[in-house]
C-alpha cells in the first residue's frame, strides 16, 4: 500500500524535524508521539476512519475539535491535558503548512482553535515538619532504604523535576567543595545547583557504598532500581508515595496527595520563606521567566501575613472589654 501524505509528514516530523532541526529532547518527542497515538485512536474508534488511508485532506477543524471533545468526555482529561494535546497539534500543523501549502486554509483553521481557560491550581507544598517526617521513614538499615533517603533528599534539596533526577549520571555530581549537581532540564538547558552539607553527606555515603566514585563509572545512572537499570519517573513516584503513606498514618500534617513535583514546590516555598531573592529561586528551579517563579510569592499566605503585620503594627488594640461581662449590653441584647 502506498504511504499517505499524512503518514509521510508525521514520520518526517517526529523522526527528522523535531530531533534533527529542532533538537528537542526525547521526552518532548514522546509527548508529541503520545498525542498523535491518541489522535489516531480517535480517528479509528470515534470516526471509523482507516488509519492506513488517512490523508491531510481529511485533517480539518471539525476533526480536531471532535478529538478535543473526545479527550474531555470519553477519556475524562482535564483542561490542562486538553490544552497540552492541542499545543502538540498546533505545532505539527504549523510545520506542515509550509510543507503542504495547498491545505493552508484548513491548517490555519486548526491553528486558530483556541486554548481553554483553566483555573490555576494552588501550589501544593509541605511544611518543614511534614517534610522531616517523610524523610524519617526510610529504613536506613537496608540498602534500598539508604538509596531512597538519598534520592528524596536530592530531589528536595535541588528542586529538580522528576525527569531531571531520572536523567542524572555520576558525571553530573561534584562532591569536591563546593558540592554541585548539574541538572539538564527542559529544552536541554543545564543548570548547576549547589548541594547543602547534609545532602552532600548522604550522597557521598550512597555513592561510596555503590562504588560510583571509582573510575569508569561516570556514565552510570546515579539512581538505579533493583534490576540495576535506570530509575523511572513512575518508580520515583512509587517510592515517594510509599513513605508518604507511612508518614500520613503517623501524622495529620501530610496532605492527601504528595507527588515528586510537590517536593520541588516545597523547596521553592522554603527558600522564599527564608528570604531568598526570587531571581536566585528562578535560577535554581530552571525557570525561563521570573513570572513563573512569582507564583510562589503569590501563594505564600504566611509571608503576606508577616508583611501586613510589619506595615500596620498594633493598629488594633488587644485591650478590649469582654462583651459578655457588660451587663448593660447583655440587657439591651435581651430586650432586642
Amino acid at each position: 500500500m502506498k504511504p499517505t501524505d499524512f503518514a509521510k509528514a508525521l514520520t518526517q516530523y517526529l523522526s527528522v524535524y523535531l530531533p534533527g532541526q529542532r533538537n528537542v529532547s526525547p521526552n518532548t518527542i514522546s509527548s508529541y508521539r503520545d498525542t498523535f497515538k491518541l489522535f489516531l485512536s480517535y480517528c479509528k474508534q470515534g470516526k471509523g476512519l482507516t488509519i492506513e488511508r488517512l490523508g491531510l485532506s481529511q485533517m480539518d477543524e471539525t476533526l480536531v475539535l471532535g478529538f478535543l471533545k473526545w479527550l474531555e468526555e470519553e477519556r475524562n482529561n482535564g483542561i490542562s491535558t486538553r490544552n497540552q494535546r492541542l499545543a502538540c497539534i498546533h505545532a505539527f500543523f504549523r510545520y506542515i503548512q509550509a510543507e503542504h501549502p495547498t491545505g493552508l486554509l484548513a491548517f490555519q483553521k486548526i491553528l486558530s482553535i483556541p486554548f481553554k481557560k483553566a483555573q490555576k491550581p494552588t501550589v501544593n507544598h509541605l511544611t518543614s515538619d511534614a517534610l522531616i517526617l517523610i524523610l524519617a521513614q526510610p529504613d536506613l538499615s537496608t540498602r534500598s532504604g539508604r538509596r531512597d533517603l538519598t534520592l528524596l533528599s536530592v530531589l528536595y534539596d535541588t528542586g529538580a523535576r522528576v525527569q531531571e533526577l531520572v536523567d542524572l549520571r555520576v558525571r553530573d555530581v561534584r562532591l569536591d567543595p563546593p558540592p554541585i549537581l548539574t541538572l539538564t532540564g527542559k529544552g536541554r538547558k543545564t543548570r548547576h545547583v549547589p548541594l547543602m552539607a547534609n545532602t552532600e553527606f548522604v550522597l557521598r555515603q550512597y555513592m561510596t557504598e555503590n562504588y560510583l566514585l571509582e573510575n569508569g563509572k561516570l556514565d552510570r545512572p546515579l539512581f538505579v532500581n533493583r534490576q540495576r537499570g535506570k530509575m523511572t519517573r513512575e518508580g520515583i513516584a512509587f517510592i515517594l508515595d510509599k513513605y508518604v503513606s507511612k508518614a500520613r498514618s503517623a501524622s495529620s500534617l501530610i496532605p492527601e496527595k504528595v507527588t515528586p513535583h510537590v517536593l520541588r514546590h516545597t523547596k521553592a516555598m522554603h527558600l522564599l520563606q527564608a528570604g531568598v531573592n526570587l531571581i536566585y529561586i528562578r535560577d535554581l528551579l530552571g525557570h525561563v521567566d521570573i513570572a513563573t517563579t512569582e507564583i510562589y510569592a503569590r501563594a505564600d499566605t504566611e509571608l503576606k501575613r508577616k508583611a501586613l503585620e510589619q506595615a500596620y503594627p498594633n493598629m488594633v488594640s488587644t485591650d478590649l472589654p469582654q462583651w459578655n461581662q457588660d451587663d448593660d449590653l447583655l440587657e439591651w441584647l435581651t430586650r432586642l
